[in-house]
């Protein structure tokens, strides 16, 4: 599908980018195209990719900043990228842009034990700057479920949260400040590395979520974490979803304060035993795993103050455990969703579309139960799995990618998920983004107020658009 773009002032000739090669660095301009194609897109579905004239993969900051210049001069539009493992398309290519990959910008630039910051490059992975954190006694609790692949930068472009993020927040919660580079080259620091900072407006904060609509992230500093306590980890195993909700919703209404409190359905546990030995029960309708970290007994008399909430609620099961390769396992479990969805939706015919509505915690029971009859009156599959602490949950809709009707159900299905969200106070996406899978949800969400607002905030920073044109913002 043929993406729209700004219009350029020329083609991107050879005669253009031999402009563009002599300003990067040594073998940073690619111009195969079946490079420039595999690069084209991210993990979502349903999201065009247009025909890319180049890719950059930078290996400076100065790379970036004369990729900037060039397409700022040349009217060509730019889309910034990383590991490329979004769910919204956002990283997809539009017709004529230049794909800017930041993933060799992966130096972990200081880690600050004092003052208990680090500065790192975009394309540090989540998980191994958690290895090299933990070696100063220091943690970065955002965890999302793609922590092994996805990068600090595009966990920034998009406010990744995670497991850790009922009681530790999400990334911007911990982004003090970072460097930028705008759409006409100009590199710019935002924001603070003190704890505090009040000075002008908060432009590091505005470009946490930003999906790449409004400059480059080539530098981040971020506010860190004691390592955290070895937590003490439980679960309870309920007939119904409906159950499972309302546990929540009494638990955290309890002034409980977790560190982790996950919930998936039957169907997903089922998936999660069938991908491998995690020690999750069989049969159920639906079970939540909650860990807490707080300091000596504390943390058991948490659980057990679940324990006698779950089982008020209709709790077939709660058991838990201080073991940390319990928690491990557990934890593994969980982290396994995604591919044990990838491997049981393969027999089906390929298709997972994976939601993200978040709804406010009191609402988890009606969200569930809603969920059903969205679910029983259509014959695709919907499989939940969420961070249910804060009520951001990922129905994944589950069908046969290869046939017409099978895609259109599910589609349906997707958006009737997504105004539930709404319809319940609540959001389109709390983590994975709007890219392009979202964007016509966006206006659903946002008064009239709010859409002139952001776009004439886009049109100050971009003027000319350049920047993931027809994403998000577009």
């Amino acid at each position: 599908m043929s993406v729209d773009a700004p219009e350029t002032d020329a083609a991107v000739t050879d005669s253009l980018l031999g402009e563009l090669a002599a300003e990067l660095s040594a073998e940073a301009l690619v111009t195969d195209r079946d490079v420039i194609d595999a690069f084209s897109s991210d993990k979502a579905l349903f999201c065009p990719a247009g025909q890319a004239a180049a890719l950059v993969r930078a290996g400076s900051v100065d790379d970036v900043a004369a990729v900037m210049r060039f397409a700022t001069k040349h009217r060509i539009p730019v889309v910034t990228q990383g590991a490329r493992t979004g769910l919204s398309g956002a990283a997809n290519a539009v017709d004529g842009a230049i794909l800017l990959n930041v993933a060799k910008l992966n130096a972990i630039i200081d880690i600050d034990e004092v003052n208990q910051t680090c500065r790192v490059q975009p394309g540090v992975i989540n998980q191994d700057l958690k290895t090299a954190l933990a070696g100063h006694g220091l943690s970065y609790p955002p965890d999302p479920g793609s922590v092994a692949i996805s990068t600090i930068g595009g966990n920034v472009a998009t406010n990744a949260g995670g497991m850790c993020c009922v009681k530790y927040g999400v990334t911007k919660d911990y982004v003090r400040g970072m460097t930028v580079v705008l759409p006409d080259g100009t590199v710019t620091k935002l924001g603070r590395q003190t704890a505090k900072g009040v000075a002008g407006l908060d432009l590091a904060g505005l470009f946490v979520g930003s999906e790449g609509t409004l400059g480059v992230i080539v530098e981040v500093t971020l506010g860190l974490k004691s390592l955290l306590a070895a937590p003490v980890t439980g679960v309870a195993v309920f007939s119904d979803m409906e159950s499972a909700g309302r546990t929540v919703t009494e638990f955290m209404s309890s002034g409980a304060a977790p560190s982790l409190l996950e919930l998936m359905d039957g169907a997903t546990v089922g998936m999660i035993n069938a991908y491998g030995d995690f020690g999750l029960p069989d049969e159920v309708g639906a079970l939540l795993l909650v860990q807490s970290d707080g300091p000596g007994q504390a943390g058991v008399a948490e659980l057990e103050s679940f324990q006698a909430i779950a089982e008020a609620q209709g709790a077939a099961e709660v058991f838990f455990s201080d073991d940390p390769a319990d928690s491990e396992m557990f934890v593994a479990a969980r982290r396994a969703v995604s591919p044990a969805m990838e491997q049981y939706v393969a027999g089906l015919g390929g298709g997972e579309l994976i939601d993200d509505v978040c709804v406010p915690r009191s609402r988890l029971g009606e969200f569930f139960a809603r969920l059903a009859d969205i679910a029983a009156a259509h014959t695709v599959e919907v499989a939940t799995a969420g961070h249910a602490g804060d009520g951001n949950m990922h129905p994944s809709v589950l069908f046969d990618a290869s046939d017409e009707a099978s895609v259109a159900e599910a589609k349906v299905t997707f958006a009737e998920i997504m105004q539930l969200g709404l319809d319940l106070g609540g959001t389109i996406t709390g983590e994975h983004g709007v890219g392009y899978l979202k964007k016509d949800w966006l206006g659903r969400e946002l008064d009239a107020g709010a859409q002139a607002l952001q776009a004439s905030i886009k049109s100050a920073v971009d003027p000319l658009g350049i920047l993931n044109p027809g994403k998000m913002l577009g």
